[in-house]
């Protein structure tokens, strides 16, 4: 049978998972809501698959399957629809894209798998309950991969920075962990070689970072001035980008060094950032 993903949620994480799959011969099937994008998803080789569906149907031909879709206040909406189709389904490997916000805040210290989770805020909580729900399902192949803040093409510091919209915040022991989207690829292709059902494994790079860090960087490398620092109780954020800064911690990835074989492309920020500017560029 050939190899065949379904991803659940076609995203920025996805796609850089099919660009490794689709030249070795992969059937790669994405989610999506617009009949536009599916014809989008085509010209890239990927058979569309209008979501919701029938999880049971599009599941027949599958070997394995990556969900991308964040849970809700009513839980997993994968699960709700799917649990019984996906226990049925004789898969052999199960992606879960989960966060590092699962940890919660630890004051700019380490963490680990071995971490207990405490996240603080609600969608953390959340993550926490949906990766227990996707562990849970008995005989169901599942590896829940924790992603800290990611990053990558069009996902970078230099598009705000050239519009001027990008804000240098500054909050005390304010720390993140980052992966660039290439790199999360090169995790979940790795996870499907070496299938280990139930590991939990950190996707995060080597270098931790206050986030005016990279901003001061990212601007030195376009040639320009920084933006003006800007204390965190005086920026103007969305409930949603203010909620980030909730929790501050480093995070350690050695598992997927250990066990996956791993070798990261970019494991600092400034090569993540030097690789970006380089495509944006040309």
């Amino acid at each position: 049978m050939k190899r065949t993903v379904l991803c659940l949620g076609y995203g920025y994480s996805a796609q850089a998972l099919a660009r490794r799959l689709l030249p070795q011969g992969w059937r790669v099937i994405g989610t999506t809501r617009s009949a536009e994008k599916a014809e989008a998803l085509r010209a890239d080789g990927v058979e569309p698959l209008l979501w919701p569906c029938d999880l049971g149907a599009a599941l027949e031909g599958v070997s394995h399957v990556l969900s991308s879709i964040g849970p809700d206040a009513e839980g997993d909406p994968v699960l709700r629809e799917g649990r019984e189709a996906l226990a049925k389904a004789r898969l052999d490997w199960v992606g879960y894209l989960s966060t590092t916000g699962v940890y919660g805040d630890h004051d700019g210290g380490w963490v680990d798998e071995e971490t207990e989770t405490g996240a603080a805020t609600e969608r953390g909580q959340r993550r926490v309950l949906a990766e227990q729900d996707w562990l849970g399902i008995d005989g169901l192949p599942v590896h829940v991969f924790r992603l800290a803040g990611i990053y990558g093409p069009g996902r970078g510091p230099f598009a705000k920075l050239r519009r001027g919209v990008a804000q240098r915040i500054i909050k005390k022991n304010q720390v993140f962990s980052r992966i660039h989207v290439e790199d999360i690829a090169r995790v979940l292709e790795a996870s499907i070689a070496r299938p280990d059902p139930g590991r939990v494994y950190n996707v995060c790079d080597d270098d931790p970072q206050p986030p005016e860090v990279v901003l001061e960087h990212a601007a030195e490398m376009l040639g320009i001035a920084p933006p003006p620092a800007v204390p965190f109780e005086e920026a103007e954020m969305s409930p949603m980008a203010r909620s980030f800064y909730a929790d501050s911690k480093r995070v350690r990835n050695d598992r997927i060094k250990d066990e996956l074989g791993v070798k990261l492309a970019y494991p600092t920020h400034m090569d993540g950032l030097r690789a970006i500017l380089k495509v944006e560029s040309a």
